[in-house]
């Protein structure tokens, strides 16, 4: 650490509030999220999977809420043996003003209000994100039951040297700026995701098209779409689609077992559309399969770690000698890729070739549709495909059970047209992902050096500013 900075501790200047032990029994599809080590992420709080409970807690345990500028600290998880998202020790900034609660061996540490003038809120955050204190949390350690864990009482007597309160802030702010543009890229890429997923309820699941065409021709519109209807029948340039792009739609509908669907475009089972494959894990007792691998291996747990639908990387890889043994070996680029277990439903698109493990069903699409319309008719039948899942200990979908559920096959010329436009937006997503990636590695980089002292504020300013 920086040798001319103040000695201390976490503990002269933060107290620690310990988190709740919801019972299982009390947690909701809804309500009030409950912050769960899962969602500390190391360096920054994820807004993913949360569990909810009820209002009432608000009031029964509002001890328990986070508050605006709390460090989240992960009292449990694994040692240097799993993924950093899994180790103890990790630290996150919150700044949210919604109620969260949290969840028991998530510790919330809050700045004494006499500490305010003296230490920085998120220069701590990024002082002990560092790998200094990651190292030092998983070493201070105990375990029990294979689980490491970490006490108030040893959080709290952590040494650590801090710089002047004017240097903590020029350090902030450079880190925060790019947590920053790392943020707004997420919330761009949330933006262009529901962009796409308008566009494909309105041309596949409203079929407004169908049904504006409908209309011009005098042509009988399904009860089902009446509102719809209606709404354009009183808005007729409501949706603003370009003529040539709504001559490729029909002008009347037909039944099917789907319901009433555009005339022309067909129903056929999902599995004759797409070539639907799995994967297998190669031995871990099998060296040759892992060490030194290069090839990325994708696994649910992966999944649920994406902050956009976009893969580009794994945390594990393996060898050549590992693709081997998986039957669908490596999977092309823009493969539709669905979690079919614990839990079903994540989904993405490879942007780098990918093994897959079990968990997994992936969606090669060299068929009829394009990828992007079958990443979207996957999420919008999401209820369907866990309604056909089986299992005892936990829910799952099998490929046998997953292949026959209908799926609507639309002209060539209305997918060409959808793919060109989603496409677009998704190629947006993809940069602003890599973005993302890119601006996470420069504040890794700088993380270390600056909360050392080894790197001085106004060279790492430079290096912002010509990543910029």
């Amino acid at each position: 650490m920086g040798g001319e900075w103040q000695s201390t501790t976490i503990g002269e200047h933060f107290d620690l509030v310990n988190g709740y032990a919801f019972k299982s029994k009390e947690f909701l599809s809804k309500g009030v999220p409950v912050i769960k080590i899962k969602n500390v992420k190391a360096g920054y709080f994820s807004e993913h999977g949360f569990s909810y409970v009820a209002s009432y807690f608000l009031t029964k345990r509002k001890d328990k809420l986070a508050k605006p500028g709390d460090l989240l600290i992960t009292m449990s998880g694994n040692r240097h043996d799993g993924s950093p998202s899994t180790w103890v020790g990790k630290v996150a900034y919150f700044d949210k003003t919604d109620p969260f609660f949290i969840n028991q061996r998530v510790g919330a540490l809050r700045l004494k209000s006499e500490s305010e003038i003296v230490i920085s809120r998120r220069f701590m955050a990024y002082l002990l994100s560092s790998w200094y204190f990651q190292e030092l949390f998983i070493s201070i350690a105990t375990s029990s039951g294979g689980q490491a864990n970490i006490s108030p009482a040893q959080i709290l007597s952590a040494p650590f040297k801090a710089p002047l309160y004017t240097e903590q802030r020029a350090i902030a702010h450079i880190l925060g700026t790019l947590d920053d543009k790392i943020e707004l890229n997420r919330q761009m890429n949330r933006t262009l995701e529901a962009m796409a997923q308008a566009l494909f309820r309105s041309w596949f699941i409203d079929f407004d098209p169908v049904v504006v065409n409908a209309l011009h021709a005098g042509n009988p519109v399904p009860e089902k779409f009446a509102q719809r209807a209606a709404h354009y029948r009183d808005n007729p340039d409501a949706l603003r689609l370009p003529e040539d792009t709504l001559r490729l739609f029909p002008d009347r509908f037909r039944d099917s077992e789907l319901g009433p669907i555009p005339e022309g475009w067909e129903v056929k089972p999902i599995g004759d559309l797409v070539k639907c494959v799995g994967g297998a894990t190669p031995s871990t007792k099998k060296p040759e399969f892992w060490e030194g691998g290069t090839n990325p291996f994708l696994t649910p747990k992966d999944m649920a770690s994406l902050d956009s639908p976009v893969v580009l990387d794994t945390e594990r890889h393996i060898t050549d000698a590992g693709v081997e043994k998986i039957s669908s070996k490596k999977l092309p680029i823009g493969t539709v890729l669905l979690s079919s277990r614990a839990p079903i439903g994540y989904l993405a698109i490879n942007e780098v070739p990918v093994s897959v493990n079990q968990g997994i069903i992936a969606m090669i699409c060299d068929g009829p549709l394009p990828n992007h319309y079958v990443f979207f008719w996957t999420k919008n039948n999401m209820d369907v495909i866990k309604g056909k899942a089986g299992g005892t200990t936990f829910a799952e979908i099998s490929k046998k059970n997953f292949r026959p559920i209908p799926a609507l096959q639309p002209s060539e010329k209305v997918l060409d047209a959808f793919a060109s436009m989603a496409g677009l937006l998704y190629q947006q997503l993809v940069e602003n992902t890599v973005s993302c990636v890119t601006l996470a590695k420069l504040r890794d980089t700088l993380l270390p050096k600056l909360v050392s002292g080894e790197l001085r504020v106004p060279d790492a300013e430079k290096l912002v500013e010509d990543a910029s």
